[in-house]
Formats: C-alpha cells, structure tokens, sequence
C-alpha cells in the first residue's frame, strides 16, 4: 500500500490505506464531475471515470474512501488455493472477505467483471452489513440482487452494473467467481482504482479521485463556485458585460471580486476558513 501510493502524505489507516479526513469528505459532495475532471486531466490522470451505471438513489451524492475487491472467473485450482489460506485464519465465504474490512466512511469498489446470472455476491444481507459499517453503498461492476430489500435501505447510494435473482457459484463443480484481490489496484469499466482513492458518484457516473489530489480539486471547485456566484451576481446587476466575465478577468474584476468576497463571507456556500484562507493568498 504504502509503495503503491507515495504522494500521499497524510494519515493512513494500520493496512498503510490513505485515510482522507472527514471534512474533506463532506466538502467533496458539493464538488461537480467537470471541476474534478479538469484537475485530474490537468494532472494526466485520464483515467478516472466510469459510466454508465444502474443506480439506487440516483438523486443522492455517493462520498467516501475505495475499499477495492477483485473477482476473476472462477477457476477450481486458485479458488481452493485462496479458499484454504482464508479457511486457517478463520475467514468463511470469499465475497464477505472484503466487507469485513469496512469502516464508516469507506465505499466498497468491486470489479466483479460485469458477471450476470449467476454472478450477485450482492443481496439485501451483505447490503445491510455494508451499510451499517459504511453508512454509503456500493460502486459494483456486476449484478446485485433483492433488488427490492436493496432500495429499501435509504442511504444506500449505489451504482451497479446490472440485477439478476441468481447468486454466485450455487455448484461448486462450476465455480463462477472468486476473489483474488482485496485493496490492490483494480479496474472498474475504464478507470483503474486504487484503495483510499475518494469516490465522487453523482448524475449516473463515478470518478476515482487519488487521495494526494482531494484537496486540490475540492480547493478549485470552491473558487469555481464563489466566482461563478459572484460573476452571476455582477451580471444580473449589469455591472459587467458577459463577454467580461467569460474572458480572462481584469486587475479591477479580480478586485472586486476579492472585496465581495469579504464582505459576503458569512453568508456564501464554502466554508469560512476556506474563504480566508483564499484571500490571505491574493494580492489584492
């Protein structure tokens, strides 16, 4: 873990996961997939969203840390090899694996590679476990199923592939799935996922933020925001033109807009020590 992710400076959990602070967690939800898109891509990590997903309160913002799990199809060799290893240290059933790793705030991320009938590792009693321990749902490139008791946990934001009644691997003569991957790097559609990346699901789509680059895209989506507020605000005031405030601002908007700034600090939606802070750092 830890080698694997080096630009992270901050707290870790005792497996090496990066841990990104609560508060930066609440802040990300007000963050847009274009403002996470443009720092990521500015960064050269062009690979960070999935799309296209079934969803369990689509209107909900899903926030939290990846725990990641990998399923390959199965193979009876390396499912017993695993299978065992999990047996002596008193583990039971590969797909619970992962979900006792959970903590509140986690996100449990699997590439179950879009397996279908037969494939759900994912019904309404490993949901409420996830639930409970996570307080978020799930990002699941496979089919889930009791899709009905799912929906009925109402925190439950989750983004999945597909529903199917089956379950996985009912003959163990004909294993489906097996797990060969818990909190190492995984492949979730065209993103590639590292464990204590934060997830940002919202409108049908999840991005994959690495931890060392949190901060930053919440930082550029605050000032995305409060200069969108204020440029709405001059224009409907006919104060400046539009072509003004779509181009490159000048000495004198970027004063103003430092000046309101201040004086709406109290009332606008980032964080007042956001807002100082960002001042201290103008020259105007």
């Amino acid at each position: 873990m830890l080698f694997l992710t080096p630009l992270w400076k901050g707290e870790r959990f005792a497996d090496g996961r990066p841990k990104i602070g609560d508060n930066l967690l609440k802040r990300l939800k007000l963050v847009t997939h274009e403002e996470a898109w443009a720092v990521m891509k500015n960064k050269g990590y062009a690979y960070q969203y999935a799309e296209g997903w079934e969803t369990i309160n689509r209107d909900s913002v899903l926030v939290g840390r990846a725990v990641t799990a990998t399923f390959m199809p199965g193979r009876p060799d390396i499912w017993k090899a695993i299978d065992d290893r999990g047996k002596k240290e008193g583990k039971r059933g590969q797909n619970s694996w992962p979900v006792d790793l959970l903590v509140k705030g986690d996100v449990y991320v699997a590439d179950q590679f879009g397996a279908h009938v037969d494939g759900p590792t994912i019904g309404d009693n490993v949901a409420n476990a996830i639930y409970a321990k996570t307080g978020n749902g799930i990002v699941y490139d496979g089919a889930v199923r009791d899709i009905s008791g799912l929906k009925e946990l109402g925190g439950f934001t989750s983004f999945f592939t597909s529903y199917h009644p089956s379950y996985h691997n009912p003959d163990p003569k004909a294993l489906n799935t097996m797990l060969i991957g818990i909190n190492r790097p995984t492949r979730i559609r065209n993103a590639t996922v590292m464990a204590g990346d934060a997830v940002l699901g919202r409108e049908g789509t999840v991005a994959f933020i690495p931890a060392h680059l949190v901060e930053e895209v919440i930082k550029t989506s605050e000032v995305v925001r409060l200069r969108d507020l204020f440029g709405h605000e001059r224009l409907r005031e006919g104060k400046y033109s539009a072509g003004q405030i779509d181009a490159r601002w000048s000495e004198d908007i970027e004063r103003d807009f430092s000046q309101w700034l201040n004086t709406h600090i109290d009332k606008l939606p980032v964080p007042k020590e956001q807002i100082q802070e960002l001042l201290k750092s103008r020259t105007w």
